[in-house]
């Protein structure tokens, strides 16, 4: 595997950033995010007149640093984009080759329930389940978690229709392999390229998500710095304080981004078809 797009390195570069953010959050910017400073309230970015160096992207409405709160933010990002692959993966990968290899009622089975669940809206839906069980950094993760399998059910069953008439396959058959054995030893090393790159553009769509949550109010707590909670409370100071709302907002736009990237990259690389 050899990713030859310079773009996918750029992806990767961003990725990596925000994983390092994100794992080392209190080493990077020292102190809380939530920490108010009243006397230095809507600082403008260093570069601006104005501006001070002890606040290098400025502060909100309550003096809390924007620099601080985004990279407090990239904490939230990263946990939910791969905890709910984790979920959804798992539950879809797993549907997926029992559909692709049992077929029949299974198959039919794991169809009528996929239908089911992409007939509703899945914004629609996480707010919903949101609104009634409340906010909550696990229950936003449970919930996209929950609702995201869908995404993997479609690509894998037909990845495993098609492997499951090969040779290797029908050898292992005869041999009086499991199905078990045949799903978890031959099967599932087949779809692994295919689930890691629908992973990662899972990743990028549960960040979206998981933001337009918090933005709503229904995503993790006010007490938990996220960059959708950032965007929403500054968004009723775009006039006088533009920073404190367009900051996290790139945030979110170059973290998306650099995943679609490497996404589209590792789909390059792990695709035999492409030279």
């Amino acid at each position: 595997m050899r990713m030859r797009d310079p773009a996918a390195w750029a992806g990767a570069a961003i990725v990596a950033l925000v994983a390092i953010c994100a794992i080392f959050a209190p080493l990077i910017a020292r102190g809380d995010p939530n920490a108010q400073n009243l006397a230095a309230t809507l600082v403008p970015p260093m570069w601006i007149a104005g501006g001070s160096a002890a606040h290098p992207l400025g502060t909100d409405n309550l003096g809390r640093d924007v620099l601080v709160r985004i990279i407090w933010g990239s904490r939230v990002s990263a946990i939910v984009g791969v905890c709910v692959v984790a979920i959804g993966g798992t539950i879809g990968v797993t549907a997926g080759l029992l559909a692709g290899y049992r077929r029949g009622w299974v198959d039919a089975l794991i169809a009528r329930v996929t239908d089911v669940q992409l007939a509703f809206p899945l914004v629609l839906l996480a707010v919903a389940v949101v609104a009634v069980i409340g906010p909550g950094l696990w229950t936003v993760i449970g919930v996209i978690g929950v609702t995201s399998w869908v995404q993997y059910v479609r690509v894998v069953r037909a990845e495993t229709l098609s492997l499951r008439e090969r040779d290797f396959v029908a050898a292992a058959e005869a041999a009086g392999a499991t199905p078990a054995r045949i799903l978890g030893r031959h099967l599932f090393p087949n779809v692994t390229s295919v689930a890691i790159v629908l992973g990662t553009f899972e990743i990028a769509r549960a960040i979206v998500l998981e933001s337009s949550l918090s933005f709503l109010g229904l995503g993790v707590p006010p007490s938990t710095t996220s960059w959708g909670g950032m965007l929403a409370d500054g968004r009723q100071y775009l006039d006088t304080a533009w920073w404190t709302a367009l900051f996290p907002g790139l945030a979110i736009v170059v973290a998306v981004m650099g995943v679609n990237l490497l996404g589209d990259g590792l789909r390059d690389a792990l695709d035999p078809g492409i030279v």
